[in-house]
């Protein structure tokens, strides 16, 4: 080691450079973390003890010197290429920096809450890793659901009564336990299915749930509701339509569907020549719901319903491909600089 020493010590001695950068450049290669000199340092610890304080003062005197020198280096240049090279032009022009825009999912989101928020309803939030009282058992689910399969839900391996949420109807659960009625909130955020990945699915995306609990409310109300969000997003010639559906939190339950905003509910390939796209579940919130959550349901009925922000965001913008929202390619979120 000491022939390595005196080695690096007559290269230091002759260094030379022509510009900072090359000053910059020699310092790297000497002086860094993984330097000649650092190098060195590592090795210390393989010298057999007698040597060890002779090394080590050898390593410490070449160190030094490397410092010295970078610095006599350093101080040889002008003062007018250290200011240079230390400071920014600022008489250089800026550059050509492009206006950011919001995500249009985030667009999207903002409008679903105005809208709802323009009839009362206020907004709540939820965690998103749930367990399983939150997310399958308080809301009707049996326990041999296929919705509780590994296959649809991500469950986290340590603990499987913990997972990530598949929708967030564990936020309603987790208001009516805490809130007493009446209840008029929208819950909008991020849930996960374990689902592959498509033009048309994906593992992650995005809900707005919607639940009103009061003396008396009834399905004339959900569909005057939903009636009234339709013609706010999608225009006031939009039509509704509700089919029989089943979920297990409601009963009776429906889904949703608009009329088709390509063809004006004609037929198209849109909308599979049916003058139609659904949008959203919804329905009448079960009694074994409300009364899970402390809620008596002699007392008080309501309504709830969910939907998919990336469905709504395709509808309005006609994107046709859901992992767009996810790629974050320049040239498709360009598309929405300016909008509000």
């Amino acid at each position: 080691m000491l022939d390595r020493i005196d080695q690096l010590r007559a290269e230091i001695d002759s260094l030379k450079a022509v510009s900072f950068e090359e000053v910059e450049l020699l310092r790297l290669k000497y002086l860094s973390k993984k330097g000649l000199v650092s190098v060195l340092f590592d090795d210390f610890k393989s010298v057999p003890a007698e040597m060890k304080r002779e090394v080590g003062q050898r390593l410490n005197d070449l160190k030094t010197k490397a410092q010295e020198r970078l610095e006599e280096l350093k101080s040889g240049f002008s003062s007018v290429e250290t200011e240079l090279s230390a400071k920014p032009d600022l008489t250089r022009p800026s550059g050509n920096n492009q206006p950011g825009s919001r995500h249009p999912l985030s667009i999207v989101r903002n409008q679903i809450i105005d809208i709802f928020g323009r009839i009362g309803f206020t907004v709540a939030d939820g965690p998103e890793i749930e367990d399983d009282w939150h997310n399958f058992s308080a809301l009707n689910f049996t326990a041999d659901h296929p919705a509780r399969d590994m296959q649809d839900t991500f469950f986290i391996a340590t603990n499987p009564d913990i997972l990530l949420r598949t929708h967030t109807s564990s936020v309603q659960i987790r208001t009516m336990e805490t809130t007493k009625p009446p209840l008029r909130m929208i819950f909008p955020g991020r849930v996960f299915r374990n689902e592959a990945i498509s033009a048309r699915a994906h593992c992650i995306f995005h809900q707005v749930e919607g639940l009103y609990i009061d003396k008396h409310v009834s399905f004339a109300d959900l569909k005057q509701t939903l009636m009234y969000f339709a013609k706010e997003m999608f225009g006031e010639n939009t039509k509704i339509r509700l089919r029989p559906s089943y979920f297990p939190f409601t009963e009776p339950s429906g889904e949703m569907d608009v009329s088709c905003l390509i063809c004006g509910g004609v037929g198209c390939n849109i909308c599979k020549h049916t003058g139609w796209v659904e949008i959203l579940g919804c329905g009448m919130v079960d009694p074994n719901a409300l009364e899970n959550c402390g809620i008596d349901s002699q007392t008080y009925t309501g309504f709830a319903f969910g939907m998919g922000i990336e469905r709504i965001t395709m509808l309005k913008y006609q994107i046709k491909d859901l992992r767009l929202f996810f790629e974050n390619d320049v040239r498709f979120l360009n598309q929405f600089t300016g909008a509000f």
